[in-house]
């Protein structure tokens, strides 16, 4: 490794460190001191050492001059710059959290930016963990990595999802790649104290949602005979209402997760309704049907994925909402949930509110949930903070 006195120099413009000595770890590329540092000399993945216009030190971070986030702080401390040293400590108090949290040993194990790793993310499966890069310091990175979650955790396999969306915006290559001994198609997971299977190396993410976690425990004290679980994935809401006594029907345009409902269901001795095609659609039907519910979850994918799409996205949210309280039956819970940044809590109540005047019906919101604690939100990096459950009764017009 190259001796940190060594590494390349990145010097900001006079006044812009202002946001990252107040604890943000984001280097725009505008912010950047061009003249001193010539940037087109700096390869994607480079270590530097950030200095401000006046020369004094602010961190080590990993950069990547073709993007508009052009670094990220990985380290303030100059005697602890990023290397092996460094990633076993953060690894460490990352999992020292989580060990008085979810001693069960299933959980997002490494958030990025709210661990102190930009760009990395850990999902933790039992014995298997299952890593994200999503920049290219930490694609640079990768070997080291890889040894200090060997030598921390010791899992029985390490598996590489690298196939997500994200990795174009650093020009990264997408690919799913065995790291590490051995990780099989799916493995247990446990939610709750549901154990269901969940798809390391064919799923969306790294094969679960374990965001949700905490909302799924709070939805369980909502009794409900009848619960509809849309947009479902592999389930888990619906599973676990229906490991309470519910009926439970599951509707997702993806065959696939369809077919790892049905086995979860199967295993369990769970019995599971399966409604294939968009979720738009097959709401209209039930509709049509007369059929009704107890309780629905709305969990869509991110309908607002930039802040351009807010319009449009925001008209889906109030759509797929308005449609899922035509189906509840007087006093029927309702929980609506938003995974897009760009969409505040207080936008998402807006859209509810509209959408249940639209269709002649009166919310009590109950509580909100957000990500769950194994997500820790920066508070200087508004971006960490994504997630949203609006927990509903919905009630006639005229309640």
């Amino acid at each position: 490794m190259t001796p940190m006195a060594d590494l390349p120099e990145l010097r900001l413009k006079p006044r812009e460190d202002r946001r990252i000595r107040a604890g943000h770890l984001w280097i725009y590329s505008n912010e950047i001191d061009v003249a001193h540092t010539p940037v087109k000399d700096l390869s994607a993945g480079d270590l530097v050492r950030v200095l401000s216009d006046r020369g004094q030190f602010l961190g080590y971070a990993g950069v990547n001059p073709h993007t508009l986030i052009a670094g990220r702080i990985l380290s303030r401390d100059p005697a602890h710059p990023p290397g092996p040293g460094f990633l076993k400590h953060r690894l460490k108090s990352a999992l020292a959290l989580r060990r008085r949290l979810y001693p069960s040993r299933f959980c997002r194990l490494l958030f990025g930016e709210s661990d102190g790793i930009p760009g990395l993310v850990a999902d933790r499966y039992g014995d298997y963990v299952v890593l994200q890069s999503g920049t290219a310091a930490m694609e640079r990175l990768k070997g080291d990595i890889v040894d200090a979650v060997t030598a921390v955790l010791k899992p029985r396999g390490v598996l590489w999802r690298n196939d997500s969306g994200a990795r174009d915006m650093e020009g990264l290559d997408k690919y799913v790649e065995l790291a590490a001994g051995e990780v099989p198609e799916t493995v247990p997971v446990m939610d709750g104290e549901l154990e269901l299977r969940a798809p390391l190396h064919s799923g969306q993410k790294t094969g679960w949602f374990y965001d949700q976690q905490d909302n799924r425990r709070r939805f369980a004290r909502y009794p409900a005979s009848r619960v509809l679980d849309v947009f479902c994935y592999t389930g888990a809401w619906g599973l676990g209402a229906a490991s309470r006594g519910a009926r439970a029907s599951f509707v997702d345009a993806s065959a696939q997760a369809l077919q790892w409902v049905e086995a979860d269901g199967q295993r369990l001795g769970l019995p599971v309704e399966c409604l294939p095609g968009n979720a738009f659609d097959v709401l209209r039907g039930l509709r049509d049907e007369g059929r009704s519910f107890d309780a629905i979850v709305v969990d869509p994918p991110a309908f607002i994925k930039r802040r351009k799409d807010y319009r449009q996205g925001l008209a889906a949210y109030q759509r797929i909402n308005q449609l899922a309280m035509l189906l509840l039956e007087k006093e029927g819970w309702l929980v609506s949930c938003s995974c897009s940044h760009h969409l505040p809590v207080a936008d998402l109540l807006v859209a509810l509110q509209r959408g249940a005047r639209h269709v002649s019906r009166t919310l009590q919101v109950l509580e909100i949930g957000g990500q769950s604690a194994d997500h820790p939100i920066h508070p200087s990096i508004p971006e960490t903070r994504y997630l949203k459950a609006v927990f509903c009764r919905v009630l006639p017009a005229d309640a």
